[in-house]
């Protein structure tokens, strides 16, 4: 595990204003998805049921 004083998020996505990384974590690997002033950390599970709404949105 990496000392968190040297923390380098792995940023995945981003625009302008939304950007979506993850960090590493003593269970695995935590995604989070901001959207503006908000948010949101998602466990690896979560994140494949949100990975598969955005991508059933036409």
């Amino acid at each position: 595990m990496e000392n968190r004083d040297e923390f380098e998020p792995e940023v995945i996505s981003e625009t302008e204003n939304f950007a979506v990384w993850r960090s590493e974590e003593d269970s695995g690997y935590m995604y989070h998805l901001e959207l503006g002033g908000i948010t949101l950390h998602i466990n690896p599970e979560e994140w494949q049921e949100v990975v598969t709404l955005f991508k059933s949105v036409p």
